[in-house]
């Protein structure tokens, strides 16, 4: 039986930490301490710029937001669909239910209807691009590349702090609407990775913390996008 979604859940999609995650520590401060209230949490990808298992120096760059997560866990149950930036993290909160792209897409139930959770760039990505993530998100791939890690993650932190990751989504409809023909017929899709906060027929596109600066929550059993005053 797939899991419910609650009351009052909370979805977060493409923090981006630690380049533009300020206003995430301040949601999990509150959550923590009553302010927002919430029986379930979920952190639906590339919650970090750059994070993943297997390796102690890439944890060096969000040792707070991995602290108040894995706190906060102990407390409210906190779903992590990994994305595309933050990879083999079971290791890293073992009190969460971690899920795989490989695992993706997670099927709950809301108010009866069949919901599918993923963090969006599972489907319609071609062929390159999903052996490239097969090749990255294995434990012999990350520890191969230990020996030079820091060179590399040092480079690749840098780079992604530069990086635009904000703006329109022009050709959105045509890429939802092959991504809503992989799941079945009135079925809900709740995807991050598109940085868009858009629904679109059967499929809700989250909003990024980084960009829209909005969350999802769970009200009156719908999907709703809200800022959070903090």
């Amino acid at each position: 039986m797939p899991n419910e979604i609650k009351e009052n859940a909370i979805f977060i999609a493409d923090v981006h930490y630690p380049h533009y995650g300020d206003d995430f520590l301040k949601i999990l401060e509150a959550i923590e301490t009553n302010r927002v209230k919430t029986p379930q949490l979920f952190l639906m990808g590339d919650i970090f710029d750059l994070l993943f298992g297997h390796n102690k120096y890439i944890k060096t760059f969000s040792t707070k937001a991995i602290k108040q997560i894995n706190q906060l866990s102990k407390k409210i149950e906190i779903i992590y669909i990994e994305g595309n930036h933050d990879f083999c993290l079971k290791e890293i909160f073992p009190n969460l239910k971690v899920y795989t792209r490989r695992e993706q897409p997670v099927h709950f139930k809301l108010n009866q209807q069949n919901v599918y959770i993923s963090h969006g760039d599972k489907h319609k990505t071609g062929f390159g691009y999903n052996f490239y993530s097969n090749i990255l998100r294995r434990k012999t791939t990350l520890i191969l590349l230990k020996v030079f890690d820091k060179k590399i993650i040092n480079h690749r932190i840098k780079k992604l702090k530069r990086k635009k990751i904000c703006g329109e989504f022009k050709g959105y409809k045509e890429r939802f609407d092959a991504i809503i023909e992989k799941y079945p017929k009135n079925s809900l899709i709740i995807e991050g990775h598109f940085h868009q906060g858009k629904i679109y027929k059967s499929y809700i596109s989250l909003p990024s913390l980084a960009c829209q600066k909005e969350i999802g929550i769970i009200k009156n059993r719908k999907l709703l996008f809200m800022k959070i005053e903090l």
